[in-house]
């Protein structure tokens, strides 16, 4: 089922470490190097948050301008203690707790991402993919915030235990953890889908 999210960061362009002159020039106000940022970073920030928020595109872009408005305030505070990508999801993830507790609920998925074959994909196919698709979205969205980051983290960004330990400020035990809760529970929700898609 996570083959899912992890079809969509394969989509996804792979940014290498951050160029450290960038990162100082935006901290010296250099719009040019925030832009260059914002290019890099806009599409990994759109997926977290669109994930996060249960397939809402409105409320996804909207964290997405919330996190660039907060990078050009706060990147001051980026030290270089660790990745700057790692500095930034923690802030992608802090907004998306921020639009949860807006929300008060999950909003229901209309859209989602959806990964298409190249070529001869019928169109019965391509229904059930996106079916598929929108049902492990869905059940990604119904856990429990501290089970869906670890998720979120490694299987769309494909970030290590040691990453997601740092961005979500624990020890790497406690995302394993996490994670082995989250892949039962998600186990035990999709579990009707194997006979339904196979």
């Amino acid at each position: 089922m996570l083959d899912q999210l992890v079809a969509t960061r394969e989509q996804l362009p792979v940014k290498e470490s951050t160029d450290s002159r960038t990162i100082v020039a935006c901290q010296r106000g250099d719009r040019e190097a925030l832009h260059v940022l914002f290019e890099d970073y806009k599409d990994r920030v759109y997926s977290i948050a669109i994930y996060s928020l249960g397939g809402d595109e409105m409320a996804a872009a909207d964290v997405t301008q919330q996190v660039f408005l907060k990078l050009m305030t706060r990147i001051g505070q980026f030290r270089g203690d660790s990745e700057f990508a790692t500095w930034l999801y923690r802030l992608v993830v802090n907004t998306c707790h921020d639009e949860h507790r807006k929300q008060k609920r999950f909003v229901s998925l209309a859209d989602s991402f959806v990964q298409t074959r190249a070529g001869g994909e019928s169109p019965r196919a391509r229904y059930a993919r996106k079916e598929l698709a929108a049902r492990v979205q869905s059940a990604v969205a119904e856990l429990k915030p501290k089970l869906r980051w670890p998720i979120l983290l490694k299987y769309v960004e494909g970030l290590s235990y040691e990453e997601i330990a740092k961005v979500l400020n624990c020890s790497k035990g406690t995302v394993a953890s996490r994670l082995n809760r989250a892949h039962k529970a998600l186990a035990k929700q999709l579990r009707h889908l194997r006979r339904e898609f196979e």
